[in-house]
């Protein structure tokens, strides 16, 4: 079990100090990214890196704008509203580094009908998730803290225009990434009992 610590270690992490991340290390997160498993080996990916503050500022402010407007519609008082976005933006702006992730389609196969086609874009999903966790657990092995938002799948034109990525390139994930300024308790896990079932009819010892 020595090496499930590694896993059983590693916390999302929100609060970063200033310090920047090397190049190296970064570098090295990034190729962990590169080699992960995906459908076809079509690596339907692509990221975009953030370093420059003014930048993630706008980037930040941009999103906050329409997450504010969706709490709106939802009939989220004003105060709270003003309260989530504010700290969305400090932790966005302020993380030493951000990742975007984005899927493209270029390399998957092609359909001629609907089903098939979704299915395809599920799979890129997959792949494009499987290599951001990669992402993390090398952050892990090099001493820097990251956490995984979802934020650009609910404003993705936003995240496209102020990066000024191609239409092509769908974002899927806003990654930061740091050194850790926190230390998080372990969340709760549910037990091997309780998720796995063994074919046909045993339990999990």
């Amino acid at each position: 079990m020595k090496n499930v610590e590694f896993f059983r270690n590693r916390r999302s992490i929100r609060e970063y100090l200033p310090e920047e991340v090397p190049h190296e290390k970064l570098l090295r997160v990034l190729e962990a990214f590169r080699w992960a498993p995906s459908a076809h080996n079509a690596q339907p990916w692509r990221l975009i890196v953030v370093r420059d503050s003014d930048t993630k500022r706008r980037l930040a402010e941009a999103m906050a704008s329409h997450w504010d407007r969706d709490m709106e519609r939802d009939g989220v008082p004003e105060m709270q509203r003003e309260n989530l976005t504010k700290a969305s933006i400090r932790r966005f702006a302020g993380a030493p580094l951000l990742v975007i992730v984005c899927l493209t389609m270029e390399g998957m196969d092609k359909y001629p009908d609907r089903r098939r086609q979704e299915i395809e874009h599920v799979m890129a999903v997959q792949s494009v998730a499987a290599a951001t966790e990669n992402m993390h657990l090398a952050a892990h092995l090099e001493g820097l803290g990251s956490c995984w938002f979802c934020a650009p799948l609910f404003c993705p034109d936003t995240v496209q225009e102020v990066l000024r990525i191609p239409s092509q390139f769908e974002p899927q994930a806003l990654i930061t990434m740091g050194y850790p300024a926190e230390k998080p308790e372990p969340p709760p896990r549910t037990t091997l009992e309780e998720i796995v079932y063994l074919y046909p009819g045993r339990r999990m010892e």
